[in-house]
């Protein structure tokens, strides 16, 4: 067995390591640092006993205090809906449209709908409502099946396109490129721009207003104004979904868009439903 090497100095003995003729003394840790590592170490084994801390394959260790931040959260949750169970009853058996604005079970739904709404909804339409590509804004006044307070209530409610729900809202634009050729369709993409006073060409525009009113109007109206009952939005104003250049509103034409909502009515409380839906009423678009 090696005799490890003393400084010559220190005298104290070194670990065997070098650099550039520089030795590393081998010095016991402080005593007081010692300690503190101990303590830790005893600390994290109690820690670990008494509360929550093993992961386990579909759990994690109990503790033998039962400590639950789960558990906290449940009875804070609990606590502010029994104070809040009378108003929230009076909301869930109200009538919308009845609901005063300056009344008490008004500003709960505001509050409470606003927080629905930042949990379930901003994901898609922002946390301001404006929207995003392929997801409606919510404060304008262009809205495909109604604006009004009850048809925003149906919505929510029911859902756009899902297989959930079979009261969703429904619509489904066909697959033009399976039914009319490439430039067929750049015509009457450029028609379609023409109604909204964007940039188009004029000329390929002229055979595409024919292959509207053949193709398109039954849905999107005449004149593109849009057609409610069929869930045709409009196309005669500068609220686009997708986006109002040639190239996206070729796309659309040809592939068709078919954007989906979840039905709100099978996860949310009734007076949840209510509450979201007078929130974003007043947001400022509707009707």
């Amino acid at each position: 067995m090696t005799t490890p090497e003393k400084d010559d100095i220190t005298g104290t003995e070194t670990t065997g390591h070098e650099w550039d003729g520089i030795k590393e003394l081998n010095n016991p840790l402080p005593r007081w640092w010692l300690w503190c590592l101990y303590l830790c170490i005893i600390w994290a084994v109690g820690y670990s006993i008494m509360y929550p801390a093993w992961p386990m394959l579909n759990r994690a260790t109990e503790g033998f205090l039962g400590y639950s931040t789960r558990a906290n959260v449940a009875a804070d949750i609990e606590r502010v809906n029994v104070q809040n169970a009378e108003v929230s009853k009076a909301l869930a058996n109200a009538e919308l449209t009845s609901i005063k604005t300056d009344s008490a079970v008004y500003h709960y739904a505001i509050s409470g709908g606003a927080a629905v709404y930042r949990a379930n909804c901003s994901q898609c339409h922002g946390s301001g409502a404006a929207g995003a590509k392929g997801y409606p804004n919510l404060l304008d006044d262009d809205w495909l099946w109604g604006g009004d307070i009850a048809a925003i209530e149906y919505t929510i409610r029911h859902g756009i396109r899902n297989t959930q729900d079979e009261d969703a809202r429904y619509s489904e634009m066909p697959v033009f490129k399976d039914i009319l050729e490439k430039q067929e369709i750049v015509s009457v993409a450029n028609y379609v721009l023409s109604l909204s006073g964007l940039d188009h060409d004029a000329k390929v525009s002229v055979a595409g207003k024919t292959l509207f009113a053949d193709q398109c109007a039954s849905c999107h109206g005449d004149t593109g104004e849009g057609m409610r009952e069929e869930g045709g939005p409009a196309l005669n104003d500068p609220i686009w979904l997708y986006g109002s250049d040639i190239d996206t509103v070729t796309t659309s034409i040809a592939n068709a868009r078919f954007g989906v909502m979840p039905a709100w009515g099978p996860r949310l409380s009734e007076a949840d439903i209510k509450a979201v839906t007078l929130y974003i009423h007043q947001l400022g678009g509707g009707e």
